[in-house]
């Protein structure tokens, strides 16, 4: 073994010494994040300004490195974990989540089969089962029993993607025409449908009108599968909703079922933001009929305390999961193949090589336990209520859609450009940040409360700040 002194790596000792230092600069940011401008006031190319064209040829110090976090990384950054961040959904993080990154990240397991991750596998089919439980979900769905069972993606996206690949592949298998295959969606899904469709080669895509809820309408899916088929198409793929990004609207899952049922679609769940809730029992109302789809996802990583990235997907049969997905050459095979207790989860996604995501998902559900990680989820449903009771009592505002969760969603009488700007103000103060967006052509606000840190006295001084900068009708 050669010398230490020899060695090109970072000393061990050194390695202590400097990861103290950042745990106490992160414990820092935690403990003064309401200090921080939630957006940074910089310009495209600003930070890259600051960086040297090419890589350095020599060694640094960690002693510069560290000092560049303030000096560079910082100045450019957006505060996801500020408490008045209420834009897009939550980024979702906790010091114990951070702390089993850091153990993950150290020991740089490569999970791909059970052989070469034993403790990292068996963790999350346990985790992942434990959440079965704990959202309510169908029984079946655990690996332990079966015939389902569920494993950690990067997305919600990869989820999607995965499911349209999944229902592709028996398609095809079944005899029908890769040019003649449909995936359904309402046109108030995720982008990352449209966007899944296309890798996955599905020529056909189509985007069903909704309610007055902004929820897929049952009738128009009814008639645009029954002009698919009566055009020779295949009807092959359908999500519902559990919670759509613009309003949190939720897709009726047991009426779609009954058509996707019908004619043998698979039948896939998005409740990337909103599956978290189902901890709580009060809430599960919201995904009526979910025992009857083929697969299903959500995000802990957006709000339960995980950071990113943190993507569960279950699948009801895991064996149409891995049938589509199994390669078995060679080199991949070894003594543990073939044994059910052994899972080997590069058969259960796209690619190859995964990283130990399922360690922080234990810290968080150990460190907080189910009836902590519930008084957070209803925190903040109680204060978006708070909120739109607010706003719904003021004559310059109103809301434009239900709020099933922690979600508000409102305008100001005033019209579009009011409402823009009224976004535009509450973002410009630096000490809250919203999301301003559109559904035919009228503009409104997002809030969504969500964030790690955010309290109650946050939620206050948004108001505080829609209040103030509302101009009168």
């Amino acid at each position: 073994m050669s010398n230490a002194e020899d060695s090109p790596h970072l000393p061990i000792e050194d390695f202590r010494k400097y990861g103290y230092q950042l745990v106490d600069w992160l414990a820092d940011y935690f403990s003064n994040i309401d200090e921080e401008r939630i957006l940074p006031d910089i310009a495209p190319g600003d930070i890259r300004a600051m960086l040297p064209e090419t890589a350095p040829d020599q060694a640094e110090s960690m002693d510069d490195i560290l000092a560049d976090l303030d000096r560079i990384v910082m100045p450019g950054m957006a505060h996801w974990q500020h408490p008045g961040w209420f834009a897009f959904f939550p980024s979702g993080v906790s010091p114990v989540s951070v702390l089993g990154e850091f153990v993950a990240a150290g020991l740089a397991t490569q999970g791909m089969m059970w052989s070469t991750a034993p403790s990292p596998t068996e963790i999350e089919n346990t985790v992942l089962d434990w959440l079965v439980d704990l959202l309510g979900l169908p029984p079946a769905w655990r690996i332990d029993t079966g015939p389902g069972g569920g494993v950690l993606q990067m997305s919600a996206s990869d989820s999607t993607h995965l499911s349209l690949a999944i229902a592709r592949h028996h398609a095809v298998e079944a005899g029908y025409a890769t040019d003649s295959l449909v995936a359904y969606c309402s046109e108030q899904a995720h982008s990352s449908i449209e966007k899944g469709a296309r890798i996955a080669g599905f020529r056909h895509i189509r985007s069903i009108q909704v309610d007055e809820s902004f929820a897929l309408d049952v009738d128009a899916l009814k008639e645009q599968v029954d002009l698919d088929l009566a055009a020779g198409l295949k009807p092959t793929w359908i999500c519902s909703a559990v919670g759509t990004t613009s309003t949190t609207a939720m897709d009726p899952i047991r009426q779609i079922a009954d058509i996707a049922q019908s004619i043998g679609m698979w039948h896939h769940a998005d409740a990337a933001y909103a599956g978290s809730a189902m901890i709580c029992p009060e809430f599960r109302h919201l995904q009526d009929g979910v025992e009857l789809v083929d697969s299903y996802t959500f995000n802990p990583h957006k709000w339960l305390l995980t950071n990113f990235d943190c993507s569960v997907f279950w699948a009801a049969d895991r064996s149409k999961l891995t049938d589509a997905l199994s390669i078995q050459p060679a080199y991949l095979k070894n003594e543990a193949s073939g044994n059910p207790a052994a899972i080997d989860y590069r058969d259960w996604h796209v690619p190859l090589g995964r990283r130990f995501r399922a360690l922080k998902l234990w810290f968080v559900l150990r460190s907080y336990g189910a009836e902590k990680l519930r008084e957070f989820v209803r925190s903040h449903v109680v204060w978006a209520e708070d909120l739109e009771n607010r706003l719904a009592g003021d004559e310059r505002f109103e809301i434009i859609a239900p709020r099933p969760l922690a979600l508000v969603c409102f305008r100001h009488v005033g019209g579009n450009d009011v409402t823009k700007s009224l976004a535009e103000q509450i973002n410009a103060s630096g000490t809250a940040y919203v999301t301003p967006s559109l559904i035919n052509e009228t503009q409104f606000i997002r809030v969504s409360i969500g964030s790690t840190w955010t309290e109650q006295r946050h939620v206050d001084a948004l108001w505080e700040l829609i209040d103030l900068n509302g101009v009168p009708s």
